[in-house]
């Protein structure tokens, strides 16, 4: 499974409205956790078990928690049966040659 996750503090934060330094935290936490994982502009991906990247969330928004009155969690999952490991990036690749083939002309452009 893949979660997708962005977990920030919302009101009282910093005068410019920078969140870095609550959101470096989360990522930190994702980023011990030993999940595959990959953090964008964004959000972070994470990938395992359901359990294992609900119990991640958990605590990345926990952290933040703590800096902040108010947090703002948003969670996207890509649940498919039989592809357990491998998709963070496999699912990159496989857009990516997709592109490849297009731009080839070996595909039609719908």
């Amino acid at each position: 499974m893949l979660f997708a996750f962005s977990v920030a503090p919302t009101g009282g934060g910093s005068a410019d409205g920078s969140v870095h330094d609550a959101v470096a935290e989360a990522v930190s936490i994702v980023r011990s956790s030993g999940l595959p994982h990959q953090t964008g502009p964004m959000f972070t991906t994470i990938e395992g078990d359901w359990d294992e990247c609900m119990d991640v969330i958990k605590r990345a928004t926990e952290a933040v928690t703590k800096r902040a009155p108010r947090v703002s969690l948003v969670v996207k999952a890509d649940i498919r049966p039989g592809h357990d490991h491998g998709e963070i990036e496999g699912k990159v690749q496989r857009l990516n040659a997709a592109i490849d083939q297009m731009e080839s002309g070996k595909i039609g452009r719908a």
